[in-house]
């Protein structure tokens, strides 16, 4: 199937318009928000957004080294408070149904510690429009590799 937004162009504006209100938030940098799409997008096997996000962190100079470990970031040391903050919280969000507390205190904490009310409402809607992305991607079968 075409992907659903292609079928419904409105929804694709309303994400990407989405996308622009979380990117004005300058207190959280896009190189985290590409940190966090990359781990949701593992954890839920998008193909598709694994390599966009991978490629989005390498064009915005991130060293290969560090790509790699995202997987492994708890025991990597390439990675800052802030950015450990925000990948806690974005594996929570992302396993919400996984655990009986779906986003602890102390993942939350970690994260209100580094990020203002404004950062955790850009992370919050940041993990919420990478996992409808990947969810739509997986539903529909989309290839990686394709240029959008």
């Amino acid at each position: 199937m075409t992907s659903p937004v292609f079928v419904l162009p409105d929804a694709m504006k309303a994400l990407q318009n989405l996308h622009k209100a979380i990117m004005t938030v300058t207190t959280v940098p896009a190189t985290t928000h590409h940190l966090m799409h990359l781990r949701a997008s593992q954890i839920n096997g998008c193909s598709v957004c694994v390599e966009m996000h991978a490629r989005e962190m390498k064009e915005a100079g991130e060293p290969d080294e560090k790509i790699w470990a995202v997987g492994a970031w708890r025991e990597s040391p390439r990675f800052s408070d802030a950015e450990r903050a925000a990948l806690a919280l974005a594996e929570s969000v992302t396993r919400i149904a996984d655990n009986p507390d779906a986003v602890p205190d102390a993942v939350w904490d970690a994260a209100a510690d580094v990020y203002d009310e404004k950062g955790l409402s850009a992370l919050l809607l940041s993990i919420a429009g990478i996992n409808v992305w990947n969810r739509l991607n997986c539903a529909t079968r989309q290839p990686s590799g394709q240029k959008w």
